[in-house]
């Protein structure tokens, strides 16, 4: 390993090509200058100067290696401002998973605050489902994270409740119940159901088959879908009906399928599930708490 002090030094003589005058230059004594460069020819195994009485040049070797030198010094000093910038939140990198991203405006709003903020900042952003989040924020692959139920006890993962959204039933356009107004959950018993599978989100699989439990059935599902776009396409298609978050209502998928609000269910409220913004407590990026705050900011602007 070559100290930097030893390339500053070599630039210097190769700069000067004279001993005496970067040795002044480095405000040191000329003997300890030769002493180092000597050094430097000694680690790298081949000589960088041709020295006379008359004059001192470089060999065609210590040329190259002039322009290493120089390459290295200025990488290093990059290295160090961005360094320095990620150190003051300013620059860096910043995971951001959601269940779904297009259908929370506070989230896309945030999300386009933040990468105007802060241009120098890496803004990752991933949709996967709850549980697949929860793991990405205990393994330090995820910052912060929007996700529904936590699938499982993390003392390490702070959570803050931002919505209860109402469960909405999904129908086909052509579906006989298709009518404005509410429905009951439990004319639905007979019916085909497409459902996320178990494996992505526990805690909200769950939650809608005890809804259905609740309504007096276990729901019949004939389909998965990983991802709410082709649960959506294939209810659209007559493969089933879906319980889904109301805010998949208000996207443009109306046009392929027709969402109804479900009656109260065993007396209880209306059926509703959370959405939470988590991070881990450990977490040390410095640009965790600008994120919540902006995304704090603009869940308090009026629609």
């Amino acid at each position: 390993m070559i100290e930097t002090r030893l390339l500053r030094q070599f630039i210097a003589v190769a700069e000067e090509l004279h001993f005496h005058k970067a040795a002044i230059r480095l405000h040191m004594a000329q003997p300890p200058l030769s002493q180092a460069i000597n050094r430097l020819e000694g680690k790298l195994g081949f000589s960088l100067f041709t020295r006379s009485k008359r004059e001192v040049k470089l060999t065609p070797a210590g040329t190259v290696f002039l322009q290493a030198a120089y390459q290295t010094l200025k990488a290093l000093e990059r290295g160090i401002e961005h360094a320095r910038q990620v150190s003051e939140g300013s620059a860096g990198t910043l995971t951001v998973t959601a269940v779904s991203i297009a259908y929370y405006e506070p989230l896309l709003s945030t999300l386009r605050r933040f990468r105007q903020t802060f241009p120098k900042v890496q803004l990752v952003i991933k949709e996967m489902p709850s549980s697949s989040q929860a793991k990405a924020i205990l393994a330090a692959e995820a910052d912060i994270a929007f996700m529904r139920k936590l699938p499982f006890s993390a003392q390490n993962i702070e959570s803050r409740l931002l919505l209860d959204e109402a469960i909405v039933m999904a129908l086909p356009l052509d579906h006989p119940k298709a009518q404005p107004g509410p429905v009951e959950l439990r004319d639905f018993a007979d019916e085909d159901f497409v459902f996320t599978p178990q494996a992505l989100g526990s805690g909200y699989h769950s939650q809608l088959i005890a809804l259905c439990e609740a309504a007096g059935f276990y729901p019949k599902v004939v389909q998965e879908a990983a991802q709410i776009h082709t649960l959506i396409g294939l209810v659209s298609c007559g493969f089933g009906v879906a319980l889904v978050p109301e805010s998949i209502a208000s996207s443009n998928m109306r046009d392929k399928v027709v969402f109804r609000p479900i009656r109260p269910v065993a007396e209880s409220a209306n059926p509703a599930i959370g959405l939470y913004m988590s991070w881990h407590t450990h977490n040390p990026s410095p640009l965790i708490n600008p994120f919540i705050s902006m995304f704090d900011s603009a869940s308090q602007q009026p629609d």
